[in-house]
């Protein structure tokens, strides 16, 4: 490429960069504004010109008819049309070009013009017309139009005129001849009446005459030309050309009056369209304008920030909607984070705490075990010192196994899911184990029913019943399952009397909720109201999942309603002091819901009726799909194919009944 087009181009291309970045600078209300405005503009542009072309070819296109239907009537009556020739400047104009031979006195072909309009101040309008007959550049019987010239018929006394010549035309030529103005003929030459006033047209106006006049004087004409023949014995004769025109000056008058009008419209639709469109975008603009300052505040670090909300059909609606679901997700998150970090911080001092305990009874029996051991029956002692030891060993053990499970499963670790659970021995089990601990506890076996709602004092609820639980079978982590069915019975070991009775019940419910939102839920009594409800549902429409609803019923001292919430975090103990004398860490529940999570389950405690506590499993079993019938021949016995789906590896097990023979 040249160094001059790549001089040129780079030069252009800075240009374009410096006006692109001053557009840049105006606002975007300023810009719709301006747009708003341009497009009327142009609009009504365009509008006021088509008006004035339809109108103008309309009007002229009405003119040519009128020549037309009326130039036979015209030509006839020139006598009586003559005697009205001051009517006006709407009335016709009429030349004669003899082209037969016949001559005026000069020797040159006659031209007459019979019918000539004259306005005030005896103003006439002559058309411009071909000159003795001459047709060339135009065509017979076909409209053209032609410009005109503007002259004064003045009467003036004979005694005040002199023997010179004529007046002088702008071409020329005197006033009496012929010529290219049309004016020529019998009504061109001076005429003298019985007054003594002699008749004679001025080329040029005098200056008294309104500039109006000279204007519609100066209008342009629409001309007719027509072939002038009369019959013989021998066929007919051409005589001559005749002109027959109308003037446009009216015609003209109309449009330009019609052109103002539609300018002051147009001027008038556009300060209006420009005033509405203004308010229109100011109001449009508004909610991005509080959208602004509660950004600026939400940068500022006020969180609880959101943007006034419009209808969602809206473009400006639809973003505040999006907006908001975003900040609520962002300042959830934060919240989650804080919450995090909090539990975080209070996690790492609690397990600091819990094992400086183990940590600085074994640093002092250690010491106390070198203070005694020279004295007399430091064999005694020291086998109590090394005791001691032992079991604060041991409970710090226990609790470093304990954080190291909860870690892993927070990182999805050190479970497996993909296995198969008979959750009915798990819970016998451990109610064996209980009944070891406790002899003189009384357990029963219930099972778990949905009742269903009454009315709206009386909502559904689950109920437990005496009975043989089900055979429960659903896809899961054994050993991490009975921890948790471990954990809960211990701490109604720990935490309840003796001899206190208890419930074990089991269950399977179907409920319309997918597991994953389930897990997701707070472990709260909200939470298991939703499950309910949602159990409701899948009861009556059988869809959904199928759920394992476990419960442990006590009747212990229980826990207080502020302080239920707390319960599964870790290293709460109701009360430490008994929970290190029975062995606990406070981190046996935080297990267990993390297990229960990890196999998209819920867990949560509730207040027991007359007091105590109550500790709710669900599980999820598997999903349940439609039953498709199976055709069958009229000799076989068949049963429905039920489809199962194990919703935690994504596979499908398919049990069918082949048909019996």
């Amino acid at each position: 490429m040249p160094a001059f087009a790549t001089h040129f181009q780079e030069h252009h291309e800075r240009k374009k960069n410096v006006v692109m970045r001053h557009l840049d600078r105006v606002s975007l209300g300023s810009k719709l504004m301006a747009c708003t405005i341009a497009v009327l503009l142009i609009g009504v542009t365009v509008i006021s010109f088509s008006i004035r072309a339809l109108v103008s070819n309309y009007m002229l296109q009405k003119t040519d008819t009128q020549l037309v239907q009326q130039k036979d009537l015209i030509f006839q009556s020139i006598d009586l049309l003559s005697n009205n020739d001051n009517s006006g400047p709407n009335s016709y104009f009429l030349q004669i070009q003899y082209t037969d031979g016949t001559k005026d006195e000069d020797g040159n072909p006659l031209v007459i013009t019979p019918l000539m309009p004259q306005m005030q101040d005896g103003v006439v309008s002559v058309p411009i017309l071909p000159t003795y007959g001459d047709t060339s550049g135009i065509t017979l019987g076909k409209q053209f139009t032609t410009q005109s010239v503007a002259k004064q018929i003045v009467q003036v006394r004979e005694n005040t005129t002199d023997n010179n010549a004529a007046p002088k035309t702008n071409d020329g030529q005197s006033s009496e001849s012929g010529g290219s103005d049309g004016s020529g003929g019998s009504n061109g030459s001076d005429s003298t009446d019985s007054s003594g006033t002699i008749t004679k047209m001025l080329a040029n106006p005098s200056a008294n005459v309104s500039h109006s006049t000279l204007s519609t004087a100066r209008a342009p004409w629409r001309i007719l030309p027509l072939q002038w023949t009369e019959p013989t014995q021998d066929g007919k004769k051409v005589r001559g050309v005749v002109y027959i025109g109308l003037s446009l000056a009216d015609q003209i008058d109309t449009v330009n009056t019609l052109t103002r009008y539609c300018v002051l419209v147009g001027i008038a639709v556009v300060l209006l369209g420009g005033s509405l469109s203004t308010l229109i975008i100011q109001h449009t603009m508004t909610p991005l304008k509080r959208m602004e300052k509660t950004a600026a505040k939400i940068a500022a670090g006020d969180l609880s920030q959101r943007i006034p909300s419009a209808p969602e059909n809206t473009e400006v609606g639809s973003l505040a909607a999006s907006l908001n679901t975003m900040l609520t997700r962002i300042e959830s998150s934060f919240h989650e984070q804080a919450e995090t970090t909090e539990k975080m911080k209070r996690f790492v001092s609690d397990a600091s705490h819990e094992l400086r305990t183990p940590l600085a009874a074994i640093h002092g029996y250690a010491e106390l075990y070198k203070m005694q051991r020279d004295m007399p029956g430091a064999l005694e002692r020291a086998d109590e010192s090394i005791e001691h030891i032992e079991k604060s060993s041991q409970r710090m053990t226990v609790l470093v196994e304990d954080l190291l499970s909860l870690a892993r499963l927070d990182e999805g670790r050190g479970i497996d899911v993909t296995g198969t659970v008979r959750l009915s021995s798990v819970v016998s089990d451990a109610v064996d184990d209980l009944h070891a601990l406790d002899p003189e506890r009384a357990i029963t076996h219930e099972i778990i029913r949905l009742e269903p709602a009454q009315d709206l004092t009386h909502p559904a609820r689950l109920t437990t019943a005496e009975g043989q639980w089900p055979d429960v079978v659903l896809p899961g982590d054994a050993s991490r399952l009975r921890q948790v069915v471990t954990n809960i019975v211990g701490n109604i070991h720990r935490y309840t009397p003796v001899d206190s009775p208890s419930e074990a019940a089991l269950g399977v419910i179907p409920a319309a909720i997918d597991p994953r939102r389930l897990a997701s839920m707070p472990a709260t009594d909200a939470s298991l109201r939703s499950f309910i409800d949602a159990a409701e549902v899948g009861n009556a429409m059988q869809t959904g999942y199928r759920y394992a609803v476990l419960r442990f019923i006590d009747h212990g001292p229980g826990v207080p309603d502020e302080s239920r919430s707390q319960i599964f975090e870790r290293f709460y103990t109701a009360d430490p002091s008994r929970a290190r004398q029975k062995g606990g860490t406070g981190l046996g529940l935080s297990i267990a819901q993390s297990v229960v999570k990890a196999h998209h389950g819920f867990i949560c405690a509730t207040a027991t009726e007359g007091g105590g506590l109550t500790f709710t499993v669900i599980l999820p079993i598997e999903q349940i799909v439609a039953e498709t019938p199976v055709p069958a021949s009229k000799n076989t016995k068949t049963k429905p194919a039920k489809q199962k789906t194990s919703w935690f590896s994504g596979e499908r097990k398919n049990a069918t009944t082949q048909p019996k023979a």
